[in-house]
C-alpha cells in the first residue's frame, strides 16, 4: 500500500489474527500509518486491552520502531501490570502527552481542546507516533468547566443561570480534527480515539439502542469505526464453582475504508493473559466447521492433534506453531469470503 509521498505505509496489527482480518483483510496487520482510527465500546468490553495491544504490537514491528507511543490515559482507565501483559519494551517506551517540567508528573488531557493541543505539540516534535485517548468521554470542554463554576456560585447565591453549553465536543471535534487529519497522513502517524456506548432514547431507539458522544466528524474522518461488546464470559469450574476467566470480545466494524466491508469477529481475552490470539483461531475454525469437534474434544488433522480446547492451544504453543494455525484462519477466512461474493462482469475492464 503506498502512501502519498510514495513510500510504503507501515502495518499495524490489532493483537488479534481475526481483528486483523476484519480491519484489512490480511492476517497480519489490521491498521495502517497516516490514518484515524475510532474505537467505541461498552463497559468492560475490552476497548482498553485492544488498544494498548497496539503498542505492544509496534514494540515487536520494526516499522514503527521510530515512533513515539503515546498514550493520553484521560479517565485513568489502564492501571494493569504494563510490564506483564505487554512486555517490558512496551512499559519502557510508553509515554504521557506531556510531563510537568517541575515534578515530572505526566499530564493528561483534560479538555477536548487540550486534546487537540496535545496531538498538535506532538506533530510539532517532528517524529511520528501512536497516540491513543482513553477516552473522548473523559474529557469536558472550556465551555463546559466556566458554565460549571456560572452554576456553582449561582447556586450558592440562591440564584439560577440561564442557557446552555455554548460550545459542545461535537463542534470542537468537528472544528479541530480537520486541522490534524492531514497531519496524520504527511507524517505516517496513528490516532486512535477511545469512546464509550450509551442508552440510545427516544425515537429509533428500537432499531438503534447504543450511541455515543462526540459527535458526526469522529465517525466522517475514521478510516476504522469498530464497536466492542461482551459476547459471552469463560468459565473454568474451580473447586466446585464456576469461575470467570475473561470474556468473548465482540467486534463490528461498522465503517471501514480499508476494505469496505462491515464485518463482525469476536476473540477471547483472558484476565490472567490479554487477548488470547491462538485460542480465538481454534473457535474460528471450529465455529465454521474446517475443524469437528465432539463432546468436547477438538480434532485438528493438521496438527495430527485431537483433545480439549486448552490442550490443543498448548500443543500449538509448545511446538511453535503459531503462524500456522495463523495462516489456516487466514485461507478459511478468505475461501468465506470468496465465496460470499457476487460475481459481476467487470464494467471497465
Amino acid at each position: 500500500v503506498g502512501s502519498p509521498n510514495g513510500a510504503t505505509q507501515a502495518k499495524l496489527s490489532t493483537g488479534s489474527t481475526l481483528l486483523n482480518l476484519g480491519c484489512s483483510g490480511h492476517a497480519s496487520y489490521g491498521m495502517l500509518g497516516g490514518h484515524f482510527y475510532f474505537f467505541v465500546g461498552d463497559s468492560g468490553s475490552g476497548k482498553t486491552w485492544v488498544t494498548m495491544s497496539l503498542f505492544a504490537e509496534a514494540c515487536i514491528n520494526n516499522d514503527f520502531s521510530d515512533y513515539r507511543l503515546i498514550h493520553d490515559n484521560a479517565e485513568n482507565g489502564a492501571l494493569m501490570d504494563l510490564r506483564k501483559y505487554f512486555g517490558e519494551t512496551m512499559a519502557n517506551r510508553l509515554e504521557p502527552p506531556r510531563t510537568d517540567n517541575d515534578t515530572g508528573v505526566p499530564q493528561y488531557s483534560g479538555t477536548v481542546e487540550e486534546f487537540y493541543w496535545n496531538v498538535d505539540t506532538a506533530f510539532k516534535q517532528g517524529k511520528p507516533f501512536i497516540y491513543i485517548l482513553d477516552s473522548m468521554d473523559a474529557l469536558t470542554t472550556s465551555d463546559e468547566s466556566d458554565k460549571f463554576q456560572e452554576s456553582k456560585e449561582a447556586a450558592t447565591k440562591g440564584k439560577e443561570v440561564s442557557g446552555t453549553y455554548g460550545t459542545s465536543k461535537a463542534k470542537l471535534n468537528s472544528s479541530y480534527i480537520r486541522v490534524i487529519f492531514n497531519k496524520l497522513r504527511q507524517t505516517g502517524s496513528i490516532l486512535v480515539v477511545v469512546c464509550q456506548t450509551r442508552a440510545n432514547i427516544g425515537f429509533g431507539a428500537q432499531f438503534n439502542p447504543k450511541t455515543r458522544a462526540g459527535g458526526l466528524a469522529l465517525t466522517f474522518y475514521s478510516s476504522l469505526e469498530l464497536w466492542t461488546s461482551i459476547e459471552g464470559h469463560l468459565k473454568k469450574n474451580v473447586k466446585g464453582k464456576a469461575r470467570e476467566q475473561g470474556i468473548y470480545c465482540k467486534v463490528r466494524i461498522k465503517k471501514n475504508r480499508l476494505t469496505g466491508k462491515d464485518r463482525t469477529v469476536s476473540f477471547p481475552i483472558l484476565h490472567s493473559a490479554g487477548i488470547d490470539d491462538i485460542g480465538g483461531c481454534c473457535d474460528y475454525l471450529v465455529d465454521e466447521k474446517y475443524w469437528k469437534e465432539k463432546e468436547g474434544k477438538i480434532s485438528a488433522p493438521e496438527f495430527n492433534f485431537t483433545g480439549d480446547r486448552e490442550k490443543l492451544i498448548q500443543h500449538i504453543e509448545e511446538n511453535n506453531l503459531e503462524k500456522d494455525i495463523r495462516f489456516l484462519v487466514s485461507n478459511a477466512w478468505d475461501e468465506i469470503e470468496n465465496l460470499s461474493e457476487v460475481k459481476r462482469k467487470s464494467r471497465y475492464a
